[in-house]
């Protein structure tokens, strides 16, 4: 008897240890990661994506339209229901490994022929020609986590969960950065208006000269439908600027919930600030802090379990059932205990046969299942490497091109106002003046955009780094 007791006590350890070793689960190293981005200023441990929001992006407008996006955009609640569902799906699989218990309660009557074997044996022993049967019983069923199906069933849920999180928090850097990318761009539009505006009034002092020069005869027609053109153009752009720049209102509106209506603002494109060096920090920090690369690490880790359940699916299975309650063919002695109590208890050892081959190929299905959950990690992480290194070298270049077209806008100014005097007094050409008018316009045109574009590049870079996750 001791001798049964210890093989079966070894036979249960190796199936414990077995268990253990199922599925061996697939790791990322970080050694693959750069040492450092490309076009980084220092190599800086301290990452700017662990600046709270609020406290990068300064603007008091800027920060109520984050907000409110946060709170009332329909894709991030959809996110938030969907973060509520794998809450409730986690919570239930906490009770996966609980027996299963039932209750059943049934009453049945039974009439059989009067001229069959039950219909003559009933008549004889009973004295009537139907049977009743009345039963109240509990039955339980278990089935032992040897191989860990269930835990792993378990451990998927959690990371499914863990996962919703992460969807969340992707959805939230985006918003940020597409609400602080907009309002930028309603900044650049507030800069480009002022800057027709002026021009148009420029033009048309330009014009009314050339008229009156014209009247005296110093210039001809030619001349004046040329500074009227030039007017035009100026013209025209006001219009257009203004134009968009209700349709980028309306937009922010809509991508923080709200119905299209005017934007109260008085910050100018100038006011934005940003310190003046972004520490991007180090690829490892940057892959713990993105919520996109977090979530296919753990797609990594849902895949591992899923191969440790298909091979789990080819091993035996241990189950246990039992049912146990009160039978009695009369309702009258359905409570007589303990005469009408009944039990029963079984076990059995569930080995897949046929369906092996089957079970086979789903296991072999997972493997590859998983090894596609690495390179698809493996391309989020480049993705974010590469989407870092282009928003530093963005950031870099478009502030040396901004400084140049500052010093091309601060040039042309002073020639607008050389040409204005040479004009006036006969020196200059209509022609030079209506050049060096176009000339500006474009240079200050260009110049908000670069400022605009450079503020847009700061924002990728935030978001790349997994800014505003928190």
């Amino acid at each position: 008897m001791n001798k049964q007791i210890k093989l079966y006590l070894y036979t249960l350890s190796i199936a414990f240890c077995c268990a253990c070793t199922v599925s061996k689960s697939v790791k990322i190293k970080e050694s693959e990661l750069p040492v450092a981005f490309r076009n980084a200023p220092a190599l800086d441990s301290t990452s700017i994506a662990r600046v709270p929001w609020k406290s990068f992006f300064r603007d008091q407008v800027l920060q109520q339209m984050i907000d409110s996006a946060l709170s009332r955009n329909f894709d991030m609640q959809i996110a938030l229901k969907n973060l509520e569902q794998s809450e409730i799906l986690l919570k239930q699989s906490k009770w996966n490994n609980i027996p299963q218990i039932g209750l059943n309660v049934a009453a049945s009557t039974t009439n059989p022929s009067n001229t069959s074997l039950n219909g003559l044996t009933l008549g004889q022993f009973l004295g009537k020609n139907h049977l009743e049967d009345f039963s109240a019983n509990l039955t339980l069923s278990w089935e032992a986590d040897i191989w860990g199906k269930i835990r792993n069933t378990n451990k998927i849920a959690l990371a499914s969960y863990l996962q919703s999180q992460e969807a969340r928090k992707t959805l939230q850097t985006g918003l940020i950065a597409s609400v602080s990318k907009g309002y930028f761009g309603l900044l650049m539009l507030d800069a480009q208006l002022n800057v027709a505006k002026k021009n148009f009034a420029l033009n048309e002092s330009t014009l009314k000269i050339v008229k009156l020069q014209y009247d005296a005869g110093q210039v001809s027609l030619l001349g004046v439908q040329q500074a009227q053109a030039q007017l035009q153009v100026s013209a025209g752009l006001i219009p257009q600027i203004e134009q968009n720049i209700v349709v980028q209102e309306n937009a922010l509106r809509i991508l923080a919930g709200q119905f299209p209506e005017k934007i109260d603002r008085k910050s100018l494109l100038d006011d934005i600030r940003f310190p003046e060096i972004l520490s991007a920090g180090i690829p490892s920090e940057m892959v713990s802090l993105r919520p996109d690369v977090k979530s296919r690490e753990l797609d990594l880790t849902i895949a591992n379990y899923r191969v440790g359940i298909s091979k789990a699916q080819m091993y035996p299975a241990l189950r246990i059932t039992a049912s146990g309650g009160v039978n009695s063919l009369l309702a009258s002695n359905w409570f007589n205990v303990p005469g009408s109590l009944f039990g029963i208890v079984g076990g059995s050892v569930i080995q897949p046969l046929l369906q092996h081959k089957e079970l086979s190929a789903q296991y072999k299905l997972s493997l590859i299942d998983r090894e596609k959950t690495v390179l698809v990690f493996r391309q989020t992480v480049l993705n974010a490497v590469g989407e870092v290194a282009d928003a530093l070298v963005n950031i870099e270049k478009l502030k040396a091109r901004e400084v140049i077209a500052a010093n091309r806008v601060k040039t042309l100014q002073g020639a607008i106002v050389n040409a204005n005097e040479l004009f006036k007094n006969g020196m200059a050409t209509y022609l030079e003046v209506i050049t060096a008018q176009g000339n500006i316009l474009q240079s200050e045109l260009d110049l908000a955009s670069i400022k605009r574009s450079e503020l847009n590049a700061i924002s990728d870079l935030y978001r790349s780094l997994g800014g505003g996750a928190f």
